[in-house]
């Protein structure tokens, strides 16, 4: 039996004001067979979650058809029971969550469908045991951290026991470790629940696990293969602007440098791993250079963190110790990396930077300033916080009014105030255009452009980012790496990146740090702390795929470096190891 069966699909979003409707969905038409696992892949715009909400009826088709274990959903007096039999688990979780607790949230559902109590009670602690989350069952979900949150609400769905899930980036908040057991978990319950899934994503090692891959550019349903057959395609997949798998990335390169033959190419790591052990390696001079890093004494310090505590609800039974006896330097012009686990500290940390929390123990100085008081004011000009959610820090009636909102409060005269809205536009890479728009009609991309604008306007000296590219296409992750790197190059801003995304972390950071359950476990050079895979992987961390592999090949081969970040180092390296 086909779980779910479109024909002709298309969607058009109504026009405000003068703007011109915008079809969003053209003419698509694919079936997915009971128990399949299809993940759905596409750049920012692409249509993908607006298909989502077409498969539960939150939308309806314009024109087509959608069916639902051989339901349609135009059919209203069918609609619960399609939404009974199809869960669905949004990007951002908050969306989703609606109790006061984190047992009466995953309880909710199962109430709803009028499930007996006692199976209520079995349901809630087998979904939050297969999140991880058993032990957080009588918290307050609004204390979580994004990724915990989104664990609630994938447990929240699972409570309900439906036949088909359809995830829209339900994994985009999740560290590593927590990505990987989602996966796990989605896996295990397609192939012993038959439970059908549908997972839109942009990780493409998500998306390798699968059985099929859907496409979708501009609305219109380009590709529909195995991820090797949909990966193969690799300049529609460019023009889409979607990435491959950095393994299947460095295959590629590989051949096309002519060393190695090209066949079967990877698209796990485990498949990578088995090919290269084939190869033949010698040792011969390193093409990498080595780092050299400067002296402290010739860096200048613009962050100080001393012995920095802290605790959420203290003398409450909600309280949780989030920070403990954190020492951190931050120095002018770098970029520092901030890695961790879902919960280890990390948002928790920045947020002290311009005084949002103040340290239950310990001291922070900023260029001097400590954040209380008075200096408060000076301290917020000088950092900038861009938080994890864009629409947090969108609130005016257009972009431009939204950019120049903080340069007002700061009595900065109209004429500068527009000159330096037009410099921010540029720079985030807004056209002039897109100033008179709503800030909610644009893309999530666009929308991350629009509160890094607003922040950069009042030029600080440092920019903090919370998850700078979370639910970004590929291509719009390298646009905001692109100007963030123009930033620091044109104004020397000190920039502060709080990332799970650790292929992000390895091509742009200079240093990094890793916090665990609130402490302050490791910090370095990129180089130094990802060579240092045990205790990562002990903190819930993983590494590139390109770090991961040749880590394993030094493993076999002593002459291998295992200390790689990127492709074009893993290929400076295979030309040295095969000497050509």
């Amino acid at each position: 039996m086909k779980a779910i069966d479109v024909k002709d699909l298309e969607y058009v979003y109504m026009a405000r004001g003068d703007s011109e409707p915008a079809r969003a969905l053209n003419n698509i038409s694919f079936s997915v067979d009971e128990g399949e696992f299809v993940a759905v892949v596409g750049r920012n715009g692409s249509g993908k979650s607006t298909l989502a909400r077409h498969l539960n009826g939150l939308l309806l088709p314009a024109s087509g058809t959608v069916c639902i274990f051989g339901k349609f959903t135009h059919a209203e007096d069918l609609i619960w029971e399609i939404r009974s039999q199809l869960g669905m688990v949004f990007q951002n979780p908050d969306n989703q969550l609606v109790a006061t607790t984190v047992e009466e949230d995953v309880a909710f559902g199962p109430e709803n469908l009028g499930v007996p109590p006692a199976e209520i009670r079995k349901r809630v602690d087998e979904s939050l045991e297969k999140v991880n989350m058993l032990k957080y069952i009588s918290h307050s979900p609004y204390m979580l951290s994004g990724g915990q949150k989104q664990r609630v609400a994938i447990a929240g769905v699972l409570a309900m026991n439906p036949k088909c899930l359809v995830l829209d980036e339900a994994t985009s908040m999740l560290d590593p470790t927590g990505r990987r057991d989602v996966m796990n978990i989605l896996k295990k319950l397609n192939k012993e629940d038959r439970i059908t899934i549908v997972l839109i994503t942009h990780h493409m090692d998500e998306a390798a696990q699968v059985d099929r891959v859907l496409v979708i550019d501009n609305g219109r349903l380009l590709l529909d293969g195995t991820p090797r057959s949909v990966f193969s395609n690799t300049e529609i997949l460019k023009k889409a602007g979607i990435d491959i798998p950095q393994v299947s990335y460095f295959y590629i390169n590989a051949v096309n440098e002519g060393l190695i033959e090209g066949g079967h190419m990877p698209v796990h790591i485990d498949e990578a791993k088995e090919l290269f052990s084939r190869c033949s390696f010698s040792a011969g001079e390193s093409l990498i250079s080595p780092e050299g890093p400067a002296s402290e004494a010739e860096k200048e310090k613009v962050i100080e963190i001393r012995n920095l505590s802290f605790i959420y609800m203290p003398g409450t039974p909600y309280e949780k110790q989030a920070l403990k006896d954190v020492s951190l330097d931050v120095y002018r012009g770098e970029i520092l990396g901030i890695i961790g686990h879902t919960g280890s500290g990390k948002s928790t940390l920045i947020q002290h930077l311009n005084g949002l929390l103040t340290p239950t123990e310990g001291s922070i100085s900023v260029s001097g300033i400590a954040p209380k008081g008075k200096a408060l004011k000076e301290l917020r000009r000088k950092v900038g916080l861009i938080f994890q959610n864009p629409e947090d820090q969108l609130f005016e009636e257009t972009v431009g009014k939204d950019i120049a909102f903080g340069l007002k409060k700061m009595g900065v005269p109209e004429a500068e105030t527009e000159k330096r809205v037009l410099e921010a536009a540029e720079i985030t890479g807004l056209p002039e255009d897109v100033l008179e728009r709503s800030p909610f009609e644009l893309s999530g991309g666009q929308k991350r452009r629009v509160a890094i604008a607003g922040v950069i306007a009042m030029n600080p000296e440092i920019l903090v980012l919370d998850e700078p590219t979370a639910g970004l296409d590929p291509a719009g992750s390298r646009e905001i790496f692109k100007f963030l790197l123009k930033l620091r190059e044109e104004k020397n801003t000190t920039i502060i990146i709080v990332s799970h995304t650790m292929e992000h972390i390895a091509n742009y950071c200079d240093r990094v740090a890793v916090m665990d359950h609130g402490e302050l476990v490791l910090t370095g050079s990129t180089r130094e702390v990802f060579s240092n895979r045990e205790l990562l992987a002990k903190t819930g961390l993983d590494v590139p795929q390109i770090t991961e592999l040749f880590y394993y090949l030094a493993g076999i081969n002593p002459c291998v470096r295992k200390d790689i970040l990127t492709v074009e180092e893993g290929i400076a390296e295979l030309k040295r190891l095969l000497k050509k």
